[in-house]
């Protein structure tokens, strides 16, 4: 049971109507500030003129600009690491892409990325163990990431929509920079082996991209037989679940498009 008569939330809005502040009319009326901010909330959004309802268009239903360039490592990022979600108390969904604390370069590239994408909205990181969430809110996430649904990666399908398509035809080497950023990596393997009576040792760089969805494992690897890496997959019980690349020419070029993360 409210606490406050309905005359007087009735009086305190009607105040607040005529322009006197949050503190003003609590002070006038003896109700606490935090009160009159939850009356003047509850108000707005009754009559949907809440803060920020009026957004930015979006690049899919608005015609807004999109930064494909990084909109396509953007979406490498989300299919590797990031996810969305909707909290009840909250007006819009979130998306939130996990990065290591080991790898501030990539976080920092991640936030870019999400600010390019998100170009009027509020990006944040919270911090995790050992990690940190680059956040925003925005009620076109569906719009931009038509792959979210329920459950799992893996276990959905996950399939890019015509103009995601386009957009990856012509920036590949963003989406694969994403997708190693999130769940691949650069390593060196080392070896031995006797040539001449001697034992010589070896040290040479390979990629791998872990990930349980075929899918995205299948789009890892056409878009980098599109730029001319070749690679191969390794299965287990019969299932895909690791792409790798190693022949000398293809990590070259790997190292000029993508990089160890840093």
């Amino acid at each position: 049971m409210e606490r406050h008569p309905p005359h007087v939330r009735a009086e305190a809005l009607a105040l607040l109507g005529k322009g006197m502040t949050n503190s003003a009319v609590a002070a006038a009326l003896g109700v606490p500030a935090g009160t009159i901010g939850y009356w003047l909330h509850v108000e707005r959004a009754r009559r949907g003129t809440l803060p920020g309802r009026n957004a930015a268009p979006c690049p899919r239903c608005g015609g807004s600009p999109l930064d494909t360039t990084a909109y396509a490592y953007l979406l490498g990022l989300y299919l590797g690491d990031g996810h969305i979600s909707r909290y009840s108390a909250h007006r819009v969904p979130n998306l939130m892409i996990t990065c290591s604390e080991a790898w501030p370069g990539l976080m920092d590239a991640c936030e870019a990325a999400v600010r390019a994408v998100f170009t009027q909205n509020a990006v944040c990181r919270v911090r995790r163990t050992g990690c940190r969430n680059v956040k925003v809110y925005s009620r076109h996430l569906c719009c931009l990431f038509p792959q979210h649904g329920k459950g799992k990666k893996h276990e959905r399908r996950i399939v890019l929509a015509g103009w995601q398509r386009r957009v990856v035809d012509a920036h590949p080497w963003e989406l694969v920079r994403g997708l190693v950023h999130s769940d691949g990596c650069r390593v060196v393997n080392r070896t031995s082996r006797i040539v001449g009576g001697e034992r010589k040792r070896y040290a040479y760089p390979r990629y791998f991209l872990t990930n349980r969805s075929e899918d995205i494992l299948r789009l890892y690897a056409d878009t980098l037989t599109a730029v001319g890496v070749e690679w191969q997959v390794t299965r287990r019980a019969g299932v895909p679940y690791n792409v790798s690349v190693a022949r000398r020419s293809s990590v070259a070029l790997m190292d000029a498009y993508v990089g160890p993360k840093h």
